[in-house]
């Protein structure tokens, strides 16, 4: 299984879009920052019909819903949202700087890897992502974590992806003397 998107996946083409439609209208921000509430998520379909994203079913709506609301809370006044580079649980680690020992930290990520659903993970991540925000990590690659989150719904993939959220968050990175040696 590939882990990295394709060049000019339909996730990657969906991401620039909200991006770029998020950094050029406030209405469009707004309307996605909704997209996360099981009430008023409806606001944000036309833009995830777009893309060919099935609605009626949960299993590939909220990713999409989940990561367009990221996307349109992260964008603040005068600054433009990009894609980064950070993963969930290397953003999360960062969230308390850097302790993977943090009793809170590990917490939250335990809590990330105890889901076994879909909803569950989506209803979950929602506020991990707003304390990433909050805290003013820098900005998530939003493409992998949705792909991550897409996957989830077939036992096997969830597996792998919640190893390698586990996995970016207890990693060390290493040094350039450490790859020296």
């Amino acid at each position: 299984m590939n882990n990295q998107p394709e060049k000019n996946s339909r996730n990657q083409n969906f991401i620039s879009f909200i991006i770029e439609r998020t950094n050029k209208d406030k209405g469009i921000a707004a309307t996605l920052r909704r997209a996360d509430n099981p009430d008023t998520e409806y606001q944000s379909w036309e833009y995830l019909a777009a893309f060919n994203v099935d609605l009626e079913n949960p299993n590939q709506r909220l990713p999409y819903a989940t990561i367009a609301a990221a996307i349109a809370k992260n964008k603040n006044a005068n600054e433009k949202i990009a894609n980064g580079n950070l993963g969930i649980g290397r953003a999360l680690l960062l969230c308390y700087d850097g302790d993977n020992q943090s009793d809170q930290a590990k917490t939250k990520l335990r809590r990330l890897l105890a889901c076994d659903s879909v909803l569950e993970v989506c209803r979950v991540l929602r506020p991990i992502l707003s304390l990433i925000k909050s805290r003013s990590i820098g900005n998530l690659n939003f493409v992998k974590l949705l792909d991550d989150l897409l996957k989830f719904q077939w036992d096997e993939a969830r597996q792998k992806v919640k190893a390698h959220w586990a996995q970016d968050f207890y990693h060390k990175e290493t040094t350039e003397k450490e790859d020296e040696q």
